[in-house]
């Protein structure tokens, strides 16, 4: 068993605590397994800041659905789950999906983990829609831009890090990792966050412009 493993299982902050079912340590085997530390302490992150982002706000989720939504939002880097065109969110969703049909929950559940997987690099939307949707985004939100960061308490912040650690250049860190699950497909950044990170990562990349497919279109005029 790892450390995080046992971090996992051990940490309560603020009333919050990762699922203590069969799903939920499914769901934590499989994405230790599947993932780099870097991605699975990250993924673990987001859940807790999405369910203290929700415990704030006074949301009502199921911690499961959240927690699912959290650990596979970024599975889709994973060369196992790439697809070769669809962007990395979908590809994730769709391994969600996959997961959790395997074990009976229901479709509407797995639709709302889809969703917020999907959506979870698409902002200014996500807040407006079902908790876990807006949850997964509100963690991922903080863990990766800090947005809503004062909004923490100094000790849950250093409680969620103490638990699953952050790497020391963990900025530098994760954007590699956004870049070497997407460089194979920039044609799906297209209109998305992750445009910037090839931009930033590879000088030859030159992103599309969505002025240009429109004055570039069939249609006359």
């Amino acid at each position: 068993m790892t450390i995080s493993t046992q971090a996992s299982q051990a940490a309560l902050i603020s009333g919050i605590r990762v699922p203590d079912s069969k799903l939920a340590n499914e769901i934590t085997e499989f994405i230790r397994d599947t993932e780099s530390t870097l991605l699975f302490n990250h993924s673990s992150r987001v859940y807790y800041f999405g369910a203290l982002a929700g415990q704030r706000r006074g949301l009502k989720f199921e911690a499961e659905l959240l927690y699912a939504g959290a650990m596979f939002h970024d599975i889709g880097l994973v060369s196992a789950y790439s697809s070769d065109a669809d962007r990395f969110e979908v590809d994730g969703a769709n391994a969600a999906r996959d997961f959790l049909r395997c074990h009976s929950i229901s479709e509407q559940d797995i639709d709302h983990v889809w969703t917020a997987i999907a959506l979870h690099t698409t902002p200014g939307i996500p807040q407006y829609m079902h908790p876990v949707v807006a949850l997964v985004t509100a963690g991922v939100e903080m863990d990766v831009l800090g947005i809503d960061y004062t909004s923490f308490t100094d000790s849950d912040r250093n409680a969620v890090v103490q638990a699953f650690p952050r790497t020391p250049h963990f900025k530098e860190d994760i954007l590699q990792a956004f870049y070497d699950g997407i460089k194979r497909k920039p044609e799906t950044t297209f209109g998305n966050v992750k445009a910037d990170v090839l931009a930033d990562k590879d000088p030859g990349f030159h992103r599309g412009n969505f002025c240009s497919v429109i004055r570039n279109s069939s249609w006359r005029g």
